[in-house]
């Protein structure tokens, strides 16, 4: 019996260069894919083009671009249509922070990540839209974590930077579905992930950083990632039992969750290792401009390679989606009416 492969894609990634972004490019990749890799390194961004065409990508490029500049954003976008055709998929991954108490973070490193982790998503998307819109096809995933909904301490920037994503996420999705067209936004929140980021990420802790155990490996990451893609009717997703434990948690009692990250959150995101005064430092100069990092970071001994809450979720959406596609065969009342546009202008050409 023949597998069937679905037919490639045109897919962008920001942040592709290392991380979770990396390995989303690896994975999708391996679907056959046509990547366009968006990041500033340099070394990193040609390492993942080659990881990319050994995972057997239909054609990989590499486009140095910040995406907290409009217009090196638009750009890229450009760029990725005229060499690789009209983009079906598009990924927010890219970000920067700072490590640190919010009284040691200056205005202008506030900024910079702010610029970077939310409003590089906020340019992005729009370049994607611009595109999608009048075709009425297409997809937005925003690689989002728990801290969307749960701020953590010596992580502010980050945390809020992740908090506008949701709201700006969940505005963004009623205008779309308002708009009847096909085109969706769906969000994917993750748990601590095994990534580079915590040896480049600028720092002001005593010690090294880490991400508060559970820790995943980013393939976890990308799998979800990928299944998001193909399936981007839900609103969101969330990635292993940490993630939905917490933000059941906070939902629940956030006054507790306060207390206990206050007591446990400065040490559980550092190991007993002295911070290297000389590490690498990627908030305004990409770290792997002359060294590729990878998709992995040092905590490969700790960081899980399953996770049974993703399996469990995966395998329940594919069931629940083929029972929907058996119903609507079965009785043809069942099948879910496409999306009605308003107005033609609204929905453009294709919709």
């Amino acid at each position: 019996m023949t597998e069937h492969r679905p037919a490639p894609r045109t897919v962008v990634i920001t942040g592709a260069s290392g991380g979770i972004g990396r390995a989303c490019a690896a994975a999708f990749a391996a679907r056959g894919d046509r990547l366009a890799l968006i990041a500033r390194g340099r070394a990193g961004l040609d390492g993942a083009v080659h990881q990319a065409e050994r995972a057997g990508a239909a054609k990989a490029i590499a486009i140095e671009a910040d995406v907290a500049d409009p217009d090196a954003v638009e750009a890229a976008a450009r760029r990725a249509e005229e060499e690789l055709g009209p983009i079906d998929v598009w990924v927010n991954d890219a970000f920067s922070s700072v490590f640190a108490p919010f009284t040691e973070i200056t205005p202008e490193e506030f900024r910079r990540v702010t610029e970077v982790s939310y409003l590089g998503y906020v340019y992005a998307t729009g370049a994607a839209l611009r595109r999608m819109l009048p075709r009425g096809r297409g997809t937005v995933v925003q690689v989002g974590s728990a801290i969307a909904y749960r701020g953590i301490p010596l992580q502010t920037a980050y945390s809020g930077a992740k908090h506008a994503i949701q709201g700006w996420h969940e505005a963004l999705r009623c205008e779309l579905l308002a708009s009847g067209t096909a085109v969706r936004t769906t969000m994917v929140q993750m748990p601590a992930v095994n990534t580079p980021q915590f040896d480049w990420v600028r720092s002001r802790l005593p010690r090294r950083a880490q991400p508060v155990p559970p820790i995943y490996q980013p393939e976890i990451a990308a799998r979800a990632v990928l299944y998001a893609a193909d399936h981007p009717a839900r609103r969101e997703y969330w990635v292993g039992a940490s993630t939905v434990a917490t933000l059941i948690a906070n939902a629940v009692a956030p006054g507790l969750l306060d207390r206990y990250l206050a007591r446990t959150g400065f040490d559980s995101q550092q190991t007993d290792e002295p911070r290297p005064a000389d590490g690498p430092d990627n908030l305004f100069e990409p770290a792997d401009r002359d060294t590729d990092f990878g998709a992995h970071g040092r905590f490969d001994r700790k960081a899980r390679a399953r996770s049974r809450q993703q399996q469990a979720a995966h395998a329940l959406g594919n069931l629940g989606a083929a029972a929907a596609r058996t119903a609507g065969r079965v009785i043809p009342g069942l099948r879910p009416a496409p999306p009605v546009p308003r107005t033609a202008t609204e929905a453009g050409p294709g919709a």
